[in-house]
């Protein structure tokens, strides 16, 4: 109802489709002349268990005493999507992708957005990356905002980082603990200079077997969820001092 309301486009025009299949996800020689190479950093995404697509992944590694790098990783989207390409304008012209309950209707081609341009685990992918020299007090060093290549190491949700959290063991548990520390000192350092948390009540639905809805359950706001959302925030603000 939704999607008929709104007139929302549940097709790619042929064009579109045909430009996505002549982009290839084989990355040049040349190419990696122009990119910092962090595939060797362990680096992993961290999104809800139904996502299909992953479009940042972050990376925290000890430098010196409490000095660490922090990365956070976007997908490059814009070495794939030219500026008023074919595929450039459909997206204008779609503004964003839509997510209902149970559906999307993407900006991007299926090809992009679940696979291209999506930072799935084990793979080689182009990104923009923003690396952090930051202290375990909060306190930014210094910066680094460049074109990069990484391959995520792993795929989480945010259930199962807050499982190891909780826990203390499992998949990167030494790294991810030490991410959860710095993300509570951001988010204590932002509250302090008078930023706002707007926390609302949401919720998802489970379906059965033919797509009808079987239950409503409140989505459940986990400490795994703090963590990337204050890296988001510093890297934004970063971005946007620029």
């Amino acid at each position: 109802s939704v999607i008929h309301l709104f007139n929302l486009p549940l097709e790619f025009p042929k064009q579109v489709l045909q430009e996505a299949e002549k982009i290839q996800d084989k990355i040049s020689e040349e190419e990696l002349k122009h990119r910092i190479d962090l595939r060797d950093e362990v680096c992993f995404t961290i999104d809800p268990e139904d996502a299909k697509d992953f479009d940042d992944a972050v990376s925290l590694k000890k430098i010196d005493g409490d000095l660490y790098e922090l990365g956070i990783h976007i997908a490059d989207v814009s070495h794939y999507v030219k500026s008023n390409s074919i595929i450039d304008t459909e997206a204008l012209n779609r503004g964003t992708s839509v997510y209902l309950a149970n559906e999307v209707v993407p900006m991007l081609p299926e090809k992009l957005s679940n696979n291209i341009c999506s930072l799935i685990a084990k793979k080689d992918r182009m990104t923009y990356s923003v690396m952090i020299q930051i202290t375990y007090k909060g306190e930014v060093k210094k910066y680094e905002i460049s074109k990069s290549i990484i391959n995520s190491n792993k795929r989480f949700s945010y259930e199962e980082v807050q499982q190891i959290l909780d826990k203390g063991k499992g998949d990167y548990h030494i790294v991810l603990k030490e991410m959860y520390a710095l993300s509570q000192v951001l988010n204590k350092n932002r509250i302090m200079k008078g930023s706002i948390d707007f926390e609302t009540s949401e919720v998802k639905f489970r379906y059965d077997q033919h797509g009808k809805p079987a239950d409503i359950v409140k989505k459940v706001r986990l400490g795994a969820h703090r963590l990337v959302e204050e890296f988001m925030l510093l890297a934004n603000r970063i971005v946007a001092e620029q």
